[in-house]
Order: structure tokens, then C-alpha cells, then sequence
């Protein structure tokens, strides 16, 4: 897993005046962590693997198994650790992969918020960005996500923004909400469906929470 989005993790060159910069789609003290993190502490007792998605705006990283019993979330991102599978993290030291417990968030945190972290009741999930995707927020996405409450269908969404022309709304707002990855679809596997609504990603209530 490491191998493979270390060739996904692309770089990105900026020339000024006064140099050449290069940046890395993810920073990639951050990447290895967060994808040993994601093995070491997934709950494996329903024979859930982590889960690894690659997205054209985010990788999304998921554990199975949310945050230990006895942990609470300000302990965790302080850096506390309670290992579940204490001989994969053994494994994992002898293998040089791990250097000591509680070590690999404080590093993550370096380079990445706590918004990028989700948790639900039964997973983990960590989201980042890709740096130059972030930067294309346009006002009229952001006019959308902010005003999407719960899930609400296409001519609802456009007449709570006051807009009268549908293509101007699809081209505008929506579409580039969905690329963003802002937003989401109820029915992904029938995009054109009569049913469909639309809710906010957990992308789209990070940054809501940001902005």
C-alpha cells in the first residue's frame, strides 16, 4: 500500500522569480503514517480491512473499530495510544515500520488539521486533501454546501439558492460541488435516477467547519 500511493502521491511544480518549488500532493511523513496507523490500530475481529480510496480531489483512509474504549478524542490527538493488535505493532517495530506507540499522530498533525480526522461510532476516518484542489472553492460552491441541509434533491437545492436556470446551476454549482467532493449523492450507482438527493461529504462538513 505504501509502494502504490507513493506512485499516486504526484508532484506539483510552482517556478518563481526566485525558485523552483516542489510540492507533493501529500506530504509523505503524513502518507506513511497515516496508512501504518490505519493497519496497526483496525479492528479485526469482523475480518474488516482498512480502506484506502482515491478520489481526483482526496485520499480517504478508513479504519474499522472508531476510537478504543478508555480513550477519549482529546486523548487521542494528544497522542495517547491504546493498541489493539499488539502483535502487529510488534511486527511492524521489528520491521523498522514503527518507532514507538502514540508517536505516528503527533506527526500526522504536523502537516494535517484535526478537521481532516472523522469519527463515527464504529470507524475512523482520514481525509486529505490534495493542497491545489482545495484552493478551487468557488463562491458558488460554497454558496451551495452552505446552504445543503440534510438531503435535499436538485430543484430544492436550486430554489433555496434563487436560481432560475437550471444548466447555470449544474454547470455552476453542482457539478463542481460533486468534483470537489464536497457533496454526494443518496444513489451514486444511478447518478440520473428521479429519486436523487444530495447531502453533504464528510469533505463538505470539514470545510463547513473551517470556513
Amino acid at each position: 500500500m505504501l509502494d502504490k500511493l507513493e506512485i499516486e502521491n504526484k508532484t506539483f511544480t510552482k517556478i518563481t522569480a526566485k525558485e523552483r518549488i516542489e510540492i507533493r500532493q501529500w506530504n509523505t511523513v503524513a502518507l506513511r503514517e497515516s496508512v501504518i496507523n490505519a493497519f496497526v490500530h483496525n479492528d479485526y475481529s469482523k475480518e474488516i480491512a482498512p480502506k484506502f480510496e482515491l478520489f481526483n480531489n482526496r485520499l480517504e483512509i478508513t479504519s474499522y473499530g472508531g476510537i478504543p474504549d478508555g480513550l477519549s478524542e482529546k486523548e487521542f490527538f494528544e497522542g495517547y495510544s491504546i493498541p489493539r493488535n499488539k502483535e502487529i505493532m510488534r511486527i511492524f517495530r521489528d520491521l523498522d515500520l514503527v518507532e514507538q506507540l502514540g508517536s505516528g499522530l503527533p506527526r500526522i498533525l504536523k502537516y494535517y488539521s484535526k478537521d481532516c480526522f472523522y469519527f463515527t461510532e464504529n470507524h475512523i476516518r482520514m481525509i486529505l486533501p490534495i493542497k491545489q484542489v482545495t484552493e478551487q472553492v468557488t463562491e458558488q460552491v460554497k454558496a451551495l454546501i452552505l446552504m445543503l441541509d440534510g438531503e435535499m434533491d436538485r430543484q430544492a437545492i436550486q430554489d433555496s439558492i434563487g436560481l432560475s436556470h437550471r444548466e447555470n446551476f449544474r454547470s455552476k454549482y453542482l457539478k463542481p460541488a460533486l468534483k470537489l467532493g464536497l457533496i454526494q449523492m443518496t444513489i451514486p450507482h444511478k447518478p440520473n435516477s428521479k429519486h436523487q438527493k444530495y447531502m453533504l461529504s464528510p469533505l463538505g462538513l470539514k470545510f463547513i467547519k473551517r470556513v
